[in-house]
């Protein structure tokens, strides 16, 4: 285990920077430590939270009156290095525990010319994290790219192994994150804020290439090529770290400064992320627009009936649903502009929580914000949408003590 001398609040663990003071928080630097830690927690049926980076996470003011891990294990290795690749097949494995920064691993890919994680450069959390979220960015999810997914059941009590299968990646979801609710925003009776399913390690299925397919038209535009083309997977990471600056839309690498926080992220990788905040912001100060949970709330997955009812010019895109019939998505920062909250809406006068300056979608701490201070801002503009267009926009962050339905 990690040895600290205190007790964190989530505040200093989310980069929101909002909730309450924590009971327990442990970080084991083992295998058996995080299911020790976990087992011990649901034995003797207290709250369990399993934390990543904290990047999509809101939780309330109250005292969290039960336990959090965080994974402390931060390995990222290649199995296949034994064997160089060779003919046709040009898939390489890499093996990255739970708690590894998720950026430190795309770092690493494309340092090691792999393809198909560049499109997720700077999304901040961790390895573990991304799975249960199937995090997604610029054309790519990491679903696609994953091989299998060691996890601790915490039903079973056994190490199991699930396949990209067996793991129900869809927009936004996984069998691991639908583990936690039985609707949408709505905790299940048994496992909730924490899966069934602890992810300990994960295995990616990539690619050994220099290059990868620009599959995002704001991408395509950035980099002054067409959608399809290929480009050195490197030159794609610079260009979605930048589109992603100019929306506020990475972490605040000030945070890394937070006893809490630091040595969570290589410090070469924290380095690079203030040269990118000063070329973003030409200061290295705090920026408020990044103190947030990244995007807050899904994009809207509507039957053909619903999406009917939307205006003409309301962006409109085909999917699957769930149950597997047709579908339209819509975009959810259009509806919240269009329903009247713009960028840098709070609610009142000098609001601690705003929606970012720079992007509707994002709901921002600006220094001083409470938990209940995004709440009310999201159900605010919840509210607001479903007036405007009757469709109720479900929050991506896993919301603990806060009920956003």
């Amino acid at each position: 285990m990690v040895g600290r001398m205190s007790t964190p609040s989530f505040a200093d663990l989310t980069t929101i920077g909002v909730g309450g003071p924590i009971a327990r928080f442990v970080e084991p630097d083992s295998r058996v430590g995080v299911i020790e830690a976990v087992t011990d927690a649901d034995e003797k049926g207290l709250p369990l939270c399993v934390i990543g980076g904290g990047s999509n996470l809101l939780v309330s003011d109250e005292p969290f009156m039960g336990v959090v891990v965080r994974d402390a294990r931060r390995t990222i290795s290649v199995p296949d290095e034994v064997a160089p690749v060779e003919g046709a097949d040009r898939t390489v494995h890499v093996n990255a525990e739970a708690g590894a920064n998720w950026d430190d691993l795309v770092e690493f890919c494309v340092r090691l010319g792999l393809e198909g994680v560049e499109g997720l450069s700077g999304i901040p959390g961790t390895v573990g994290a991304s799975v249960v979220q199937n995090i997604g960015a610029y054309g790519q999810e990491v679903g696609s790219s994953v091989d299998t997914v060691e996890v601790w059941d915490r039903k079973t009590l056994k190490v199991e192994e699930l396949s990209a299968d067996q793991l129900g990646f869809g927009y936004r979801t996984s069998a691991l994150k639908t583990s936690m609710y039985q609707a949408p925003a709505t905790p299940a009776d048994e496992f909730f804020p924490t899966p069934r399913y602890v992810v300990l390690s994960v295995t990616f299925a990539l690619r050994h290439s220099a290059t990868g397919v620009v599959n995002f038209p704001q991408l395509a535009k950035a980099l002054g090529v067409e959608v399809g083309d290929r480009l050195e997977t490197a030159a794609i990471r610079d260009a979605v770290l930048k589109v992603r600056a100019s929306k506020g839309m990475l972490e605040d690498p000030n945070r890394y400064y937070n006893e809490w926080m630091r040595d969570t992220k290589k410090p070469e990788n924290v380095e690079a992320a203030f040269g990118g905040l000063y070329a973003a912001t030409g200061s290295l100060d705090r920026d408020w627009n990044r103190h947030s949970c990244g995007s807050f709330f899904m994009n809207p997955q509507l039957t053909p009936e619903q999406a009917a009812k939307l205006p003409e010019d309301a962006p409109r895109f085909d999917v699957t649903l769930p149950d597997g019939s047709a579908g339209v998505k819509t975009s959810a920062a259009w509806l919240i502009d269009h329903a009247g909250f713009h960028k840098g809406f709070g609610v009142g006068d000098d609001a601690a929580a705003t929606l970012s300056t720079l992007h509707t979608l994002a709901l921002t701490n600006r220094g001083s914000a409470t938990a209940e201070d995004v709440a009310k801002l999201a159900r605010t503009v919840q509210d607001g949408v479903e007036r405007a267009f009757g469709v109720r926009l479900v929050p991506e962050p896993v919301c603990v003590g806060i009920d956003l339905r």
